[in-house]
């Protein structure tokens, strides 16, 4: 009992841990995505991005780049844009890019992971982009794409966002009013991530301190050696098992960041690891929300396109860093061993951060009630698994609670 006591208030204090020491990067990119998306409307970048395949593919890219890293959002957003016009593969570069190059995602890899992932993350996002693109060239699905556009009806949820501004950013960026409406997108980017982000966490603390080695080195062959001397069919069984792995978890790729560091430090390889960060994308509620929004052949095409890009994607990846020396030895990624609480440059980071966040709250929510705001479209997500997750994430903060009293009060 009494070893199960010491390793619950451990698992607390470890997910606490790792909160706190990525408090600051999601404050950083959640207030960049906020800004982005009150100054660079949806309604810009439809008309930005034209009919030119080449051109939509990396304005697709680039708005992606700079797009809330929530799936959920990423999805509506993708269907928007294709209603819109947008060509197919342009759309799947967006909501590839909008869930694989965002900036608050790269921030946090970087903290638990290293620089080296961050490289892989983002080179990683475009590999899937023009592995996407080359399939899509390749089969030339004209007549499904054809039928997901008919698929798609007019539902009314698409806000324009853009109606009342003038064209010149530089002016509508001195405006308070729209620093309030970025105060109201900051609220709503952590009402969507929040559930995951606290379940993830705490399926990492707790991960770390019951889940025993050896359960890792069944599920991923030839793991838990410290080495990254792997057969191709040993990467190839990481790599399909990585988006088992993520599928289970139920979780964003946000939440998912901890796990992935625990799971390279325990010698799951560097394509294993990317592959289940990658796996966001090819879970069961995205392909339900393609099949409402395009129909179940084209949502199964997706997946297809998506999981085949990703298993490519994460073998050039890992062939190419081990080809250039860069894949980080699995014994320096140990991030349950940290002080995540002493005083240093995060502690510093986060108090600033949620001075801003503190200051955002009372612009939006206190002193400019009267800014109008519309919520961004989101796509539909089943009310059975929110509510398993909102609950789940309750339960998450009572054995937080019940493991830190543990370690602090009665240990």
């Amino acid at each position: 009992m009494n070893d199960f006591l010491k390793s619950w208030a451990e698992a607390a204090f470890t997910s606490v841990g790792f909160f706190w020491t990525a408090l600051w990067a999601f404050v950083v990119g959640y207030i960049i995505s906020s800004m982005i998306q009150v100054f660079v409307t949806r309604q810009k970048m439809q008309e930005a991005m034209g009919k030119n395949e080449g051109k939509s593919i990396l304005l697709g890219t680039f708005f992606g780049f700079i797009s809330s890293s929530c799936s959920f959002s990423a999805l509506a957003g993708t269907k928007s844009i294709f209603k819109k016009g947008a060509s197919f593969v342009s759309s799947i570069a967006f909501l590839l890019a909008s869930t694989n190059l965002v900036i608050e995602l790269g921030i946090l890899i970087s903290i638990f992971l290293g620089w080296q992932f961050v490289v892989g993350e983002y080179l990683g996002g475009i590999l899937l982009i023009l592995v996407s693109w080359l399939l899509i060239r390749i089969i030339n699905p004209k007549k499904l794409i054809e039928k997901a556009r008919k698929n798609l009806k007019d539902d009314g949820n698409e806000n324009d966002e853009s109606k009342g501004q003038d064209d010149d950013w530089k002016s509508e960026i001195k405006k308070e009013a729209n620093w309030a409406k970025v105060a109201r997108k900051y609220k709503m980017e952590w009402s969507m991530v929040w559930k995951d982000v606290t379940v993830g966490f705490t399926i990492a603390g707790i991960t770390a301190a019951f889940v025993p080695d050896a359960f890792f080195e069944t599920l991923f062959i030839n793991s838990g050696k410290g080495t990254n001397d792997f057969t191709f069919l040993e990467i190839l069984e990481h790599i399909i098992v990585g988006p088992i792995a993520a599928f289970l978890t139920f979780i964003g790729s946000m939440g998912n960041i901890p796990l992935a560091a625990l799971l390279f430090g325990k010698g799951v390889s560097f394509a294993g690891v990317m592959a289940f960060i990658f796996s966001d994308l090819v879970v069961f509620p995205v392909l339900r929300i393609n099949a409402k929004y395009y129909g179940w052949k084209m949502s199964l095409f997706i997946l297809f396109l998506l999981f085949t890009a990703l298993i490519s994607a994460s073998l050039i990846l890992h062939y190419g860093f081990n080809f250039l020396d860069l894949i980080p030895d699995p014994s320096q990624v140990n991030i349950q061993d940290k002080d995540h609480f002493k005083i240093n440059y995060t502690f510093f980071l986060n108090i600033a951060f949620l001075a801003i966040s503190g200051y955002l709250i009372y612009l939006g929510f206190f002193k400019r009630k009267d800014v109008e705001h519309s919520m961004s479209e989101m796509a539909p997500k089943s009310q059975l698994l929110e509510t398993i997750l909102k609950y789940a994430a309750f339960i998450c903060y009572v054995w937080l609670a019940g493991g830190l009293i543990i370690k602090f009060i009665i240990q």
